[in-house]
């Protein structure tokens, strides 16, 4: 049996949707980080608590939630299907992007963001607190940007 009808659509939807994440990601991780850790503090924390308010409308969390449910729903079919082929690269990708890119976002990463949001820019807190939550921040984004990637190529692998 080969990946086909919904069950093909539904893992090309997962391949595009942790792809997307992964890119976004990656984004972040190879230059955003980097030019707002190059700010002044007080314009890096500024334009950060920017970033992090404007990431959560409907066209980032679309693609970022789908792609969780998408996931979800993969592993779930995958378990009641159980398709002769690609199981493992099914299971290994909804893993990695569920836990790796939505959960570590969940538990590292929004923390942050919620943390330096309660700071004023300008303050001296902020200033200490800002390379701290730089490297940290980015730290568990390399983990989401892997995670999302290798998700977006089981998946591929599965439908090969």
């Amino acid at each position: 049996m080969t990946i086909d009808g919904p069950y093909f659509a539904l893992t090309v939807l997962g391949v595009l949707g942790t792809g997307l994440v992964a890119g976004t990601f990656c984004g972040f991780s190879t230059f955003v980080m980097r030019g707002l850790a190059s700010l002044p503090p007080a314009q890096g924390v500024a334009a950060m608590n920017a970033i992090n308010v404007s990431a959560v409308t409907p066209a980032f969390m679309i693609v970022f939630l789908g792609s969780a449910v998408v996931c979800a729903v993969i592993a779930v079919v995958t378990f009641v299907l159980w398709p002769d082929e690609g199981t493992v690269e099914l299971l290994l990708g909804s893993a990695l992007y569920l836990f790796g890119s939505f959960g570590v976002t969940a538990i590292a990463n929004v923390p942050r963001n919620n943390a330096l949001l309660k700071l004023a820019p300008g303050t001296a807190e902020a200033a200490s607190y800002w390379p701290t939550y730089v490297r940290g921040w980015t730290a568990w984004n390399h983990v989401r940007t892997v995670a999302s990637a290798a998700a977006a190529v089981l998946y591929v692998l599965a439908l090969t």
